[in-house]
């Protein structure tokens, strides 16, 4: 796991690529993935980043974990959530928290520093506006 919030910020770039890698795969699934979709991909690249076998528990335990704090989050900053790859980073830290890799503060932590830091996020993932 990475030991410094910028370590985090380039695994988070990573992880949303590796998110993102399923776009193209949608279709033949029947199903029509955005950017916006990504987040719900977070639990899943959070097991597959840290070595976990994604058994239905594991993954169950770790979706339950970032859904539900999204959930429970999205409402009181909009802004942060209306943003795919802050939306993914958010989903992405509290997974590792219902996998108890991280704690609550780590998480709190970590989302700030992102924030602070978005700028460099989205260059790391080739998001940004005048690409």
């Amino acid at each position: 796991m990475p030991t410094s919030p910028e370590g985090w910020l380039g695994e988070i770039a990573r992880g949303y690529l590796d998110a993102a890698g399923a776009i193209p795969f949608g279709p033949m699934a029947g199903v029509d993935i955005h950017d916006g979709d990504l987040f719900h991909l977070a639990p899943a690249v959070c097991l597959k980043f840290r070595g976990i076998k994604a058994t239905k528990r594991a993954l169950k335990r770790a979706t339950e974990a970032a859904l539900s704090s999204y959930v429970a989050s999205r409402d009181r900053e909009p802004e942060v959530f209306g943003k795919p790859h802050l939306a993914f980073t958010f989903c992405y830290l509290a997974a590792h928290f219902g996998m108890d890799l991280v704690s609550q503060g780590e998480v709190a932590t970590l989302m700030d520093y992102v924030e602070e830091h978005e700028e460099q996020l989205m260059s790391a993932i080739g998001q940004l506006p005048d690409r």
